[in-house]
């Protein structure tokens, strides 16, 4: 499983254009989130799964679907996954 989580890279940025003559504020870097379903080619047999309790949680029963959100703009405290 680690090795098809490594391929892709859930969180990217960009950096909006930004033109010569524009009057707005620079933006700065903006971020997307990217999910894992993307990267699976198909759904092979006997993936590891969650247990039911845990699948409940997490809204997968599958470990390799599995994707939280962590909040790239929020500065310190707890990231929110786990």
């Amino acid at each position: 499983m680690d090795q098809q989580r490594e391929r892709f890279t859930p969180m990217k940025s960009y950096v909006p254009f930004r033109g010569l003559f524009d009057p707005c504020p620079p933006i700065g870097e903006k971020y997307y989130s990217t999910p894992p379903n993307l990267y699976v080619g198909f759904q092979s047999p006997n993936l590891e799964q969650f247990t039911p309790q845990e699948a409940l949680r997490k809204g997968t029963l599958w470990k390799v679907f599995y994707d939280y959100y962590d909040n790239p703009y929020k500065r310190g405290g707890d990231s929110g996954h786990g």
